[in-house]
């Protein structure tokens, strides 16, 4: 079993951006974590090709949580890729699948409501962004401390970010996959987007978790990364 990373580079607002989602290969099986924004699927199929693998070999798709830049190509994978089975917590699940409204969107239209005139645009086309997002099942609903992919990954629970937030612990590789749990930032763990924290608290406590693991290699999603 390893873990590869897939760097994905793209434009924002005329700047360059960068995501790592990343892809776990197991018995000549794949998994990829999270599936960047909403069109992003050929960026990481590409991606996958030149990583040496192939994607029809893909087998299981893990999201950490319900945000835009983590579930906007799902939908897309689910079409072209029917077979793969979609995995996230209980609690996301419920935004996912459309069950529950995202608690996302239930924050950035509270925040609209007290934003300036120079903000009040962004704060618009985000809201729309995360109504566009096209609703999938997801097909195996994960806890806190299940062993996933052959017993191989442990599901932490990493609520804060969002309150259903998953991050992945393998044992035998020394490594945790942390979504938004954590980013690479000047080489430490830090927590991603303070100010967007749904509960900053929890936030705290679930990085000081996933440092308590004592891995070796961290994969953030945002920042890369960061060997030990």
């Amino acid at each position: 079993m390893k873990i590869v990373e897939l760097p994905i580079e793209f434009e924002f607002n005329g700047q360059k951006n960068h995501i790592y989602p990343s892809l776990i290969i197991l018995n000549n099986e794949l998994t990829l974590v999270d599936t960047g924004y909403t069109g992003f699927l050929t960026l990481i199929s590409k991606e996958i090709s030149k990583k040496g693998y192939e994607i029809k070999e893909l087998k299981n798709i893990i999201i950490t949580h319900y945000d835009d830049d983590h579930i906007g190509s799902l939908y897309d994978f689910r079409e072209k890729y029917p077979w793969v089975n979609i995995i996230a917590s209980e609690t996301e699940s419920k935004y996912i699948s459309g069950a529950k409204k995202s608690e996302r969107l239930i924050q950035a239209e509270e925040m609209l409501k007290t934003m300036s005139n120079e903000e009040i645009e962004f704060g618009k086309w985000f809201i729309q962004q995360l109504k566009n997002l096209k609703h999938v099942s997801i097909d195996e609903k994960v806890h806190d401390g299940d062993m996933i992919l052959d017993n191989k990954c442990r599901v932490v629970a990493t609520p804060g970010h969002t309150s259903g937030h998953i991050s992945l612990y393998f044992p035998s590789l020394k490594s945790v996959i942390t979504g938004d749990a954590a980013v690479n930032e000047n080489h430490e763990l830090s927590i991603a987007n303070p100010y967007f924290c749904l509960n900053i608290k929890e936030a705290e406590q679930s990085l000081r978790k996933i440092k308590n693991l004592k891995a070796e290699t961290y994969y953030c999603y945002h920042g890369g990364k960061l060997t030990l």
